[in-house]
């Protein structure tokens, strides 16, 4: 979301004790009495204090979910539809296959489209397009896509996806020769919020950097983060980083290029060029010390630590060009209850370009012992 923090709102008091007393008192003011704990008037107001304050309660919901910060669901797809933006569905993985035979043949064999080939009888890929194995050749490469959308289809390594479902004249073996990825779930409420929010980018002809970037996040729910930048006059370089931080793939450029380049995203007058982000590589040692009294909390401690050092590294290389802080990674360590002080030796800070992403190569943590208050 944006980088501003909106306030929370409430639209109507939920809050049952409140409720409560605002139902008694109202009791008490129209009949003169006051009501005392287990008198059968107050059981009967609390019962209908709970009543009254869950249904506000949905009456808040139902307020919120007109609102972009905490809408979700269909009814983020609703404020979505305000802007001619529409929640990305799940995506099939995707995957070379080579079909092959013993030996040449005076012939063609043809491989038709939709042939289909699994790893485990469970998960089918089909193939995308006929292909044939030329006469006097042994083999052919096609494309072919996962038929159950999602991440399931991602992750094969090449020659797991190997057996032939649709058998094949001639064709003694087939195999994957590239991993299979691309595969995406149906958006997430977070992504489609963020695409929501900047949807207002997109109505300008004149290519701005917000709508370049809403075109580039639009191409893929997998895509978390994205950067665009002009070296010259008619020139537009972007790169982006997909979701927890990983770099994207060849294909994926390929499909941010073409996705971004048509004739009714791009301004005719740019050069749209996608490249891969520029990788900053950083070193992570750092020593932290205990308090004498959090002794013998040192195992849960150490696992605490470790799982911040963790969680510093996923939020240096989740976004773009943001410098490599190291006093963020001391916070994170040393809001831990227990721990004395932290002493980082590498990283420093280095500040980065816009077209820059910061990666951990290696993590050393070190134990410094206790120290008294």
């Amino acid at each position: 979301m944006s980088t501003v923090k909106l306030p929370e709102v409430q639209f109507v008091e939920t809050d049952v004790s409140k409720v409560e007393q605002e139902v008694f008192s109202t009791y008490e003011q129209i009949n003169g009495r006051k009501l005392y704990p287990g008198n059968p008037e107050r059981l009967f107001g609390e019962a209908f204090a709970y009543l009254i304050a869950h249904q506000r309660e949905l009456i808040d919901y139902a307020a919120k979910m007109n609102l972009l910060y905490y809408a979700e669901g269909d009814y983020l797809d609703h404020l979505g539809y305000l802007l001619g933006v529409y929640r990305l569905p799940a995506q099939s993985a995707r995957t070379t296959l080579k079909f092959e035979i013993d030996e040449p043949l005076t012939f063609p064999v043809v491989i038709p489209q939709g042939t289909r080939v699994t790893p485990d009888g469970e998960i089918f890929f089909a193939t995308l397009s006929e292909a044939k194995i030329e006469a006097g050749d042994t083999f052919v490469e096609v494309e072919a896509e996962c038929q159950t959308a999602g991440t399931i289809g991602n992750g094969f390594l090449p020659g797991q996806i190997n057996k032939l479902v649709d058998p094949v004249p001639y064709i003694t073996k087939v195999e994957n020769t590239t991993i299979s990825l691309g595969g995406s779930d149906v958006e997430s409420d977070e992504h489609f919020r963020e695409r929501i929010r900047i949807a207002p980018e997109k109505f300008s002809n004149a290519g701005s950097r917000g709508a370049y970037i809403y075109w580039i996040k639009s191409a893929d729910p997998n895509i978390v983060d994205a950067e665009v930048w002009s070296p010259e006059p008619g020139v537009v370089k972007a790169t982006f980083l997909m979701k927890d931080g990983k770099l994207p793939s060849e294909d994926m450029i390929s499909k941010v290029q073409e996705f971004v380049s048509d004739e009714k995203r791009r301004p005719l007058t740019d050069l749209f060029q996608v490249q891969m982000p520029e990788v900053v590589n950083y070193e992570i040692k750092l020593t932290y010390w205990i308090y004498r009294s959090a002794e013998g909390l040192l195992s849960q401690i150490s696992q605490a630590v470790n799982n911040a050092v963790q969680s510093y590294a996923t939020w240096q290389k989740t976004k773009l060009g943001r410098d490599i802080t190291p006093s963020v990674l001391i916070d994170y360590v040393q809001s831990i209850e227990g721990i004395k002080r932290v002493e980082v030796e590498s990283p420093v800070y280095q500040k980065l370009e816009a077209w820059q992403v910061a990666r951990e190569t290696s993590v050393s943590i070190t134990y410094g012992g206790i120290e008294d208050a």
